[in-house]
């Protein structure tokens, strides 16, 4: 579910547009004055804006510029003006979307929709920066802070299981058993090898590890 903020004085319009968005699963506060607009933005989190651009007080355009300052948030023009002015002033002034009225509310649903993917696929990829370790599979490659690491398979392996596990302890038997590269004849003995050849390679210390700890009498862990 989504909180959505409508700045709209056509109240009869919100009212429509808001019993449409709300059964399928959206929650919308609605405000018919651009001030009270920027006040409850700034008092609550919301997902999306959909705004007016003729508003009493102050025009649209001057309210999704102030609005853009202060908020990463999508903004989705919903507006009878029909002007490409406009349009392209709104867009250079911070909107993400412009939709003309009249329109079905399923269109503008559709792009509710759009603009809430983008933003969780752009709050993902921030999240995975923030992260020490990055795993791509598709690369087969694993990002230390940011750098690529250079690793060979068995060294990948070993390094992706060990985070897949998100702290939890895994023997050597288990890190055999479970990387595809690593040979069933495999000894202990070279897992500890592959693990400080690991170590070495994101540049720890292993008397004073931040990352991978050995566990006695079990194996590894990584710290996340």
């Amino acid at each position: 579910m989504a909180e959505i903020l409508m700045i709209e004085d056509d109240l009869e319009l919100a009212e429509i547009l808001s019993e449409y968005l709300s059964d399928n699963g959206h929650k919308v506060s609605v405000v018919d004055e651009p001030y009270l607009g920027l006040s409850t933005l700034n008092t609550k989190h919301f997902d999306l804006v959909i705004l007016d651009l003729t508003l009493p007080g102050l025009d649209g355009l001057e309210l999704c510029k102030q609005i853009r300052k202060e908020h990463e948030i999508p903004i989705i023009i919903s507006s009878a003006r029909h002007d490409i002015t406009d349009k392209v002033n709104a867009l250079d002034n911070g909107a993400d979307d412009y939709l003309p009225k009249p329109y079905d509310p399923q269109e503008l649903l559709a792009r509710i929709r759009s603009h809430l993917r983008r933003e969780s696929l752009k709050q993902e990829k921030e999240d995975d920066i923030k992260k020490d370790f990055v795993v791509d599979d598709y690369g087969h490659q694993i990002c230390f802070k940011g750098e690529a690491l250079n690793l060979t398979t068995a060294e990948y392996d070993i390094l992706k299981y060990l985070i897949s596990k998100q702290g939890g302890a895994v023997s050597r038997e288990e890190i055999i058993y479970n990387c595809e590269s690593i040979n069933e004849d495999t000894s202990n003995k070279s897992i500890d090898v592959i693990i400080g050849r690991i170590r070495a390679k994101i540049g720890e210390n292993p008397k004073e590890p931040r990352y991978i700890h050995a566990i006695r009498g079990i194996g590894y862990k990584i710290t996340l």
